[in-house]
């Protein structure tokens, strides 16, 4: 399908995604080529987003809706519970709102796609008799294990050291996403993604951020029981496929990107010579941690560029950055796709989130995985196991990751004969990722049908 430049839009999706950066960026992305396709998109921010971020969106419409708590966001809620409670409640009225006030307008809304964190946007949009598609954010293989748990196939606490789910490898308990691994925690965020199922099937679309070829055993079987469309990656055009216009980057951002600092100095460093080391947005560690992160890359004797927020920058041992200053930056951000496309990038040492891991496989770079909660140590299992494309670092009897694993698995993956069969397979599936979002890929045919579907609904 050519790219439609005219007014004259097959539909309107308002687009609604969980109110994190990991989690709107993805839906953004989708919704960018979406427009490109001939369908109209807005996207639904937070009032406290809205207000906090200049947001770029480009050729996606952008306008609000309330959770609740538009002064300060997720940070004014008593919990993680209250917060959720909250944002349901609220937000279903502001959404319903929303959809009445285009009602008024040029464009009604025919579609509400809603992050898969939010089941009761589906119920919103059935009231009004709207097309409802669901976007998971998260793996193929960690949505089949939180849909087992949901339908009872998979009893906790899990007792046994290993667990068979059909469509996956044999896992061990340690790569059962946190919630499943250490079963107890983070009560509110565990009901929160087994509430993700709650009326999936009710949905006329189910998106999944990943593409076929990554995932094809656990896609295919899990769409014998609940049919699902890899759209993925939801990287901007530029990286992929070129065929968006303009579309270089996320174009919204919760924190200050300042990319002339990191990016003169990666320009400056050998091919494959680099160390990036970033942990996500939320991922937090305590001083020794710290500590041995700091000493681990130092012994690594590699070039390393090491993202630490600005509150955390005290926790790292002055002594040893000042003894490594000419083969080591910190920076409090980065602005992530132009580092890990930078050819000084040999190895990422990372949390382990799916947005990073699906960067890092869209780029061929090879990672070090650390893997804090949630989704993370699925992804490392991965990451490790299946796609063969890294490490996962080994945790001590203390709960630390020492600077001598670290060290290790670092040289591992840069100077190591088994880094260059990782580095190779890294390039397989960059060339696989951009294959699926390419015209007649299998992620570019789900997207082409479902805009087909949209235009003919909105035309009968």
């Amino acid at each position: 399908m050519e790219v439609i430049k005219t007014k004259k839009y097959g539909g309107h999706i308002l687009a609604l995604p969980y109110p994190s950066q990991g989690h709107i960026n993805p839906m953004l992305q989708f919704c960018k080529r979406l427009v490109s396709k001939g369908l109209k998109t807005t996207l639904a921010i937070t009032n406290f987003i809205s207000s906090s971020t200049r947001p770029n969106s480009g050729i996606v419409g952008i306008d609000t809706i309330s959770d609740g708590f538009d002064k300060g966001g997720y940070a004014d809620a008593d919990s993680v519970a209250a917060y959720l409670e909250r944002f349901e409640q609220i937000g279903s009225k502001s959404l319903a709102d929303l959809i009445k006030k285009y009602e008024r307008s040029e464009f009604p809304i025919t579609c509400i796609m809603y992050d898969a964190f939010m089941p009761w946007a589906l119920d919103v949009a059935k009231k009004y008799g709207l097309i409802g598609a669901c976007f998971f954010t998260q793996a193929c293989a960690v949505n089949y294990i939180y849909y087992y748990i949901h339908h009872g196939k998979l009893t906790l606490p899990i007792s046994s050291t290993n667990v068979k789910i059909s469509g996956l490898p044999e896992l061990e308990l340690r790569d059962m996403p946190s919630f499943i691994y250490v079963h107890g925690t983070y009560p509110a965020y565990f009901e929160m993604v087994l509430n993700q199922f709650t009326n999936v099937d009710k949905a006329d679309y189910v998106f999944v951020n990943s593409f076929y070829k990554l995932e094809a055993e656990v896609a295919d079987t899990m769409s014998k029981i609940s049919p699902l469309s890899t759209i993925g990656p939801t990287l901007p055009s530029f990286y992929m496929d070129n065929r968006v216009e303009n579309d270089i980057e996320y174009g919204l951002n919760l924190f200050h990107v300042d990319s002339s600092t990191c990016i003169n100095w990666l320009n400056s460093k050998p091919e494959g010579s680099v160390v990036y080391a970033a942990f996500g947005s939320m991922s937090t560690f305590d001083d020794k941690q710290m500590e041995e992160i700091a000493a681990g890359l130092k012994a690594s004797s590699s070039y390393f560029l090491w993202v630490v927020k600005t509150s955390e920058q005290s926790k790292i041992p002055k002594k040893i950055i000042d003894e490594n200053s000419e083969k080591g930056l910190v920076i409090n951000w980065s602005p992530q796709l132009q580092v890990l496309s930078n050819k000084a990038i040999g190895c990422f040492f990372s949390h382990g989130g799916w947005n990073s891991t699906v960067e890092a496989l869209s780029f061929g770079v090879p990672m070090v995985v650390m893997p804090q909660w949630t989704d993370q140590t699925t992804n490392a299992k991965f990451v490790q196991d299946v796609w063969s494309v890294g490490v996962r670092v080994k945790v001590n009897e203390n709960g630390i990751v020492g600077r001598e694993e670290i060290e290790e698995c670092v040289r591992t993956v840069l100077q190591g004969e088994e880094g260059k069969e990782m580095k190779k397979n890294a390039l397989k599936w960059k060339d696989l990722a951009k294959e699926a979002v390419q015209e007649g890929g299998t992620s570019d045919k789900n997207v082409e049908e479902f805009v087909s579907k949209c235009i003919k609904q909105f035309v009968d």
